[in-house]
């Protein structure tokens, strides 16, 4: 069973302030992009998974887990309780999403395996796990994992895991640009919040943007850009300042928008349209600033078997 799944880029992540359990209550603006991961899933004597570029994907896999610690491999063992079974299956990731990227690839890859998984061993006459169900398995398992299940766009809630969808009208055209090595999510939020407290700022309730919807549900790339807001992007600046430089790039080779893909180190860019894409993203190819730069459009379908 294989199925296909998304990476996603955040339009909006709006961080409130740290609550008394370590996290954050959030508004997180979703958009799924045609950046793909396949995971395939086949009956096996025991858990495994393995791990490979996609063709023609210069994705650094190195520092993905072949072991009981990747999000996948969580995900088939979560299915496997909920329906009784033993978790034998062998899971093969096929890779195009940036590793450590911010662009929500290992959550990618554990909503792909629940679905594989739930397709390998429920019952297609009378299945016991909806889609509901397996969005509440991926609240489990991180608050990406719902959306990639999901696609499209939506605002996320709490800790970004409840979910929303959000008319977006029309197609939108990103240029990312890839960094060498990643950024870790709580060292990210760690320093958001150690700004802040430098800053002596009160921290306000997240909420989203009205332009961004309002941009969204019109179409308009400009009025978009315009709006996109990352409250992590300052802090993913200062612990990788070569950042500032890429940004800076992508802004001064015509974006229509530029920010910092979630916890980053993924710098994403907004285009005005297809063709405008593809000069960004060869002039950007060329400034030196990425490790790698890739295009994608949005919106996209969550997780679907293929």
């Amino acid at each position: 069973m294989t199925v296909r799944v998304p990476a996603k880029v955040n339009l909006q992540l709006a961080v409130g302030p740290l609550r008394d359990d370590g996290y954050h209550d959030l508004v997180n603006v979703f958009h799924a992009v045609s950046l793909f991961d396949e995971v395939t899933a086949e009956p096996a004597g025991a858990p495994a998974v393995t791990v490979e570029a996609a063709p023609d994907a210069q994705v650094a896999i190195e520092g993905v887990p072949v072991d009981g610690d990747n999000l996948a491999v969580r995900a088939a063992r979560l299915v496997a309780d909920r329906l009784g079974v033993e978790p034998d299956v062998a899971l093969r990731i096929r890779k195009a999403i940036p590793v450590a990227g911010g662009m929500a690839g290992g959550s990618a890859d554990a909503a792909a395996a629940l679905v594989a998984c739930a397709r390998l061993w429920d019952d297609p006459e009378a299945p016991r796990l909806s889609l509901d169900d397996l969005m509440k398995l991926g609240g489990e398992l991180g608050s990406d994992v719902p959306f990639a299940l999901l696609g499209g766009t939506a605002v996320g809630v709490g800790r970004g895991e409840q979910l929303s969808p959000v008319e977006a009208r029309g197609t939108f055209h990103w240029v990312f640009a890839t960094a060498d090595g990643g950024l870790s999510t709580p060292a990210v939020y760690g320093e958001c919040d150690r700004i802040r407290a430098e800053r002596g700022e009160q921290v306000p309730w997240p909420q989203a943007s009205p332009g961004l919807m309002a941009a969204l549900a019109a179409g308009d790339a400009a009025a978009l850009g315009a709006h996109l807001d990352n409250d992590l992007q300052a802090a993913a600046v200062r612990l990788r300042p070569s950042l500032s430089r890429t940004l800076d790039a992508g802004r001064g080779l015509g974006a229509v928008g530029a920010l910092v893909s979630g916890s980053g180190p993924t710098c994403a860019f907004l285009a005005a349209d297809a063709g405008h894409a593809a000069d960004l993203a060869a002039s950007l190819g060329g400034a030196g600033v990425a490790k790698q730069v890739v295009r994608a459009h949005g919106p996209v379908p969550g997780a679907i078997v293929v």
